[in-house]
């Protein structure tokens, strides 16, 4: 079948102009630096995963082989990501403090998928069966131009998703695994004009994913790779196979050899590998009506606007949908879709795995886009963002001068006890973020470009508005409300000046690694014998079981300020006669009437 009867797309080469570097260079790195630097780790998982990698970087051999926190196993993702994470804390933690070294590794991920998503769309867009319709007398785009054209797309795109703003900034070990994905895409796209290249990119990215998430994970992309393989003939899967799979075997072996024979003993080595190799398989099972209620509340605002465009490219490509463009990209996004439907606890975190394939395919619906879809796309991006900025602004005056009166209390409702400090570097970063929105939503309206990115211009302005504006005039009341930081505080100060240990109960790992950080409290295990116990309390469970001749003794109680939810308390393991008795109140005759 000739070109022109297969082609959706008719364009000429000034729809290709290729958007200015320094823009899309800025977007990128405003974007990915904002919120990464002079915060605390917030709950949940961003603590949890700090706490990983803050063992690392203060551990020793053992931590690196089996990571934990303080001594608890944490194996319910690999242990790449904490390595990085613990790598940069050592390298950079004197200088910048622990938590903003640990989020170098995010910066270091989050510019890697960046450049693989980058990279992926321009050599597909370079692919014969995907030029535009040749006209008889010239004019359309020669394959470079169109290439990076469609390649700046897929990168606004995955900018423009609304969810990866907050997922995108923490360290949690999904930030590393979105990455490797997306170096999996790239080298099965470049193992299309060089199968060798091509395959070790692969093996690498299937290796690395499995180290930094679980088994299951790194199989069933395995598994989508070969139904890939078998959908689009050119995908070399002789190579493919071989190449790749023996390096991530490999990789995974070298660590798993390395924590049997490594760890101290050879229990503890096989009691973490089991663990970590049957997590996955536990975090899964048949689908339920929970984890769907959830993804389709939260999927489609998550992912827009990548979504609709993804599947407007599905539509579009329609006579085409076996070419590498089209069946790779989108064969991967099915199998991680399925993983999300298969979730017995479903979360927001996992979305993120599905961006870089959905963004690479959305790229190619550019092209096809109809006006009446463009403006769409651009006008809705426009409302939303600019009543966000307004809102943000509305409700920063009004904590700022307590003026209108129940909106500033209806903010300081939600983080009582926040003081409020004027900062002017933030007031001039986001009012510089304000009007260098204004200017591109006139650039957008004034000029109309014909460029085939122009749809996702605005949206990509407007998550970086989005991000920027919040962690500038409000990450004092964010990170007021998301860190654990003085109740960890309050809860080391009541510990006795001598104990021997704090045993924690009911605590999550992120709570736990948060009083272990700021607290610098000694925690230990039941085999420790500890003399203070912390637990977590929804509601008041009463003191524990006394032992003979001692008994615990509530020493000290609290909770963070915006959380209703949760309660701690602290008790000490002390001798009955040490304990003094407490005497009932006295009851006073009221005087009769």
């Amino acid at each position: 079948m000739s070109q022109a009867k297969t082609t959706p797309v008719h364009l000429t080469a000034a729809a290709t102009g290729a958007l200015p570097r320094y823009l899309l260079l800025a977007i990128c790195i405003i974007y990915g630096l904002t919120g990464l630097f002079g915060r605390d780790p917030w709950k949940n998982e961003d603590a949890a995963g700090f706490g990983v990698m803050w063992q690392l970087g203060t551990g020793g051999v053992q931590d690196w082989l089996m990571p934990n926190i303080v001594g608890r196993p944490y194996s319910e993702d690999g242990p790449l990501v904490f390595w990085i994470g613990g790598l940069m804390i050592r390298l950079f933690g004197g200088w910048l403090g622990a938590p903003d070294a640990a989020r170098l590794a995010t910066a270091l991920f989050y510019f890697g998928t960046c450049a693989f998503i980058w990279y992926s769309t321009y050599l597909l867009g370079r692919r014969e069966e995907v030029q535009p319709f040749a006209f008889a007398f010239g004019g359309q785009p020669d394959a470079r131009s169109y290439g990076r054209a469609l390649a700046d797309g897929a990168l606004l795109i995955f900018l423009a998703c609304v969810g990866l703003a907050m997922r995108g900034h923490e360290t949690t070990a999904q930030v590393g695994q979105v990455c490797f994905i997306a170096m999996m895409l790239y080298g099965l796209v470049r193992s299309l004009d060089m199968p060798v290249q091509g395959s070790l990119w692969f093996g690498v990215g299937l290796g690395a994913l499995c180290l930094a998430s679980g088994p299951l994970l790194a199989s069933s992309l395995l598994l989508a790779t070969i139904i890939a393989g078998l959908v689009c003939q050119p995908l070399p899967l002789r190579r493919l196979l071989p190449i790749g799979m023996g390096l991530a075997v490999a990789m995974v072996a070298a660590w798993l050899a390395a924590t049997y024979f490594g760890a101290t003993t050879t229990d503890d080595a096989v009691a973490f590998i089991r663990e970590w190799a049957r997590y996955d398989r536990r975090a899964y099972g048949p689908p339920s009506w929970q984890t769907g209620g959830f993804i389709a509340r939260n999927f489609f605002l998550y992912t827009w606007p990548v979504w609709p465009i993804a599947a407007f490219a599905w539509l579009s490509w329609r006579g085409m949908r076996r070419a590498a463009h089209v069946s790779v990209p989108l064969v991967l996004l099915a199998m991680l879709f399925l993983l999300l439907v298969l979730q017995r606890s479903p979360g927001d975190v996992q979305f993120i795995l599905l961006l870089p394939p959905m963004a690479i395919l959305a790229a190619f619906a550019l092209p096809t886009l109809p006006r009446a879809a463009i403006n769409a796309v651009d006008w809705f991006a426009l409302l939303f963002f600019t009543i966000f900025g307004g809102t943000v602004w509305f409700m920063w005056i009004a904590k700022t001068t307590g003026w209108p009166p129940k909106i500033a209390a209806n903010v300081f409702r939600q983080i009582p006890g926040f003081q409020h400090t004027f900062t002017v570097s933030a007031v001039i970063i986001a009012l510089v973020v304000t009007l260098a929105w204004v200017l591109v939503v006139r650039w957008r309206l004034s000029r109309a470009p014909k460029q085939i990115w122009r749809p996702v211009v605005i949206s990509a302005a407007g998550t970086t508005l989005m991000w920027v504006m919040a962690m500038t005039l409000w990450l004092p009341s964010i990170n007021y409300g998301k860190t654990y930081r003085d109740v960890a505080q309050a809860a080391a100060l009541a510990l006795p000046p001598t104990y021997r240990c704090v045993q924690p109960i009911r605590m999550g790992n992120a709570q736990l690694a948060s009083f272990a950080y700021f607290g610098h409290i000694r925690f230990g295990g039941p085999e420790d014998e500890c003399d203070v116990l912390l637990r977590h309390d929804a509601v008041d469970y009463g003191a524990p079981g006394n032992l003979s001749h001692f008994e615990w003794r509530l020493i000290w109680e609290g909770r963070r300020p915006a959380d209703r939810d949760e309660r701690f308390r602290m008790y000490q393991l002390v001798e009955r006669s040490a304990v003094k008795p407490v005497r009932p109140p006295v009851q006073r005759r009221l005087p009769r009437q």
